[in-house]
């Protein structure tokens, strides 16, 4: 049986890109203990043999990437632009549905955001997160133990325009 690799959604530049193989290179990177240079040039190179990279744009790519490392790595990153959202679960039908519905709502509003999807019990917990599927929206633990509404995500991110 072949697993075709997990794509997380990040912010390059503007938009929203769906990298395949991003969560795994992470914590391989992460498994290696590599400086943050070392890291973004790990994560470039193996997001490269998976996904298109427009040329051009190699820049913001390792931009975010390093960005993306850092976040792993549980550093705050600045930037104050766009969002950062995370969904906290085991990967259950509930956890699922809530990633499509956001996924949904960000493309009809054309709002770019980095999305996360967070499997991990000990990542979850470190968190605060007791309940899932949990949504996080920039830092803020936003629902917990249940699915909202589009019209309540919708709001949410509204808000954080």
């Amino acid at each position: 049986m072949s697993e075709t690799p997990a794509s997380r959604f990040i912010r390059i530049g503007k938009a929203s890109v769906g990298l395949v193989g991003l969560d795994a290179a992470l914590y391989v990177a992460a498994r290696q203990q590599l400086a943050d240079a070392e890291a973004a040039d790990f994560l470039f190179a193996k997001i490269k043999e998976e996904n298109y990279i427009p040329p051009g744009c190699e820049a913001q790519y390792r931009e975010a990437l390093l960005a993306a490392w850092l976040r792993h790595c549980g550093a705050e990153v600045g930037g104050g632009e766009g969002l950062v959202i995370r969904i906290f679960g085991t990967g259950c039908v509930s956890c699922n549905r809530l990633y499509t519905m956001l996924i949904e709502l960000l493309d009809r509003l054309e709002i770019a955001a980095d999305v996360e999807q967070i499997y991990d019990p000990d990542e979850i917990g470190r968190h605060g997160v007791t309940k899932t599927p949990a949504l996080m929206i920039n830092g803020a633990i936003k629902c917990a133990g249940l699915l909202p509404s589009p019209a309540q995500a919708e709001l949410w991110l509204r808000g954080q325009l």
